[in-house]
């Protein structure tokens, strides 16, 4: 059962980087309604009312914000800071119920996994796709952000090796477009 918590702690903190606030409301609202995940003290503080909140409030603020032109862009430059720290959160609160994790540890590994998966997203996927298509792509793409966030962190915690599966899939898809992109835009010499 530890390895299922800590594929979902990975999880979790992949989805965050992609959108930050709607992985910690998927922890905030399953640890308050359901059994499928536990959250210790501190992170317990999660399922307060007011933490989901302002959850809801930020993830409505995040979503609206992506898909405004200009907007986005700014948005994406404070996100950037963000979803590291939302990714370390949800990786040490998602991975509290385990006797010998470390919290340091955990921070440092969600703050890494989140923030490869936004580095990805800032410095790869989203200036490729503006540049490519004149931003007409970008609501497109952000709303595709949202659906695989949502969709890897309620996996993530109701069936993680599915998770699991469906982020390296998703990952693999996105390089193998951008390699394919990239040899298409390339001038031959």
């Amino acid at each position: 059962m530890e390895a299922f918590n800590i594929i979902s702690a990975f999880g979790l903190s992949a989805s965050a980087g992609l959108n930050a606030y709607i992985p910690l409301l998927v922890v905030s609202l399953l640890a308050k309604y359901t059994d499928l995940i536990k959250l210790n003290s501190p992170w317990d503080a999660m399922t307060s009312w007011w933490v989901i909140g302002v959850l809801i409030f930020l993830s409505v603020i995040e979503v609206l914000a992506d898909k405004i032109t200009a907007v986005n862009h700014v948005n994406d430059i404070i996100q950037s800071f963000v979803r590291p720290a939302a990714g370390a959160i949800v990786f040490a609160a998602s991975s509290s119920s385990i006797a010998h994790v470390n919290t340091v540890l955990a921070l440092i590994a969600g703050l890494f996994v989140s923030g490869s998966v936004s580095a990805v997203k800032s410095l790869a996927i989203r200036p490729t796709v503006t540049v490519t298509t004149g931003g007409t792509a970008n609501v497109p793409v952000s709303i595709a952000e949202d659906v695989t966030s949502t969709t890897v962190s309620v996996l993530s915690v109701v069936v993680p090796i599915i998770a699991a599966c469906l982020f390296v899939l998703v990952t693999a898809i996105v390089i193998i477009r951008l390699v394919k992109r990239r040899k298409k835009t390339e001038i031959p010499e």
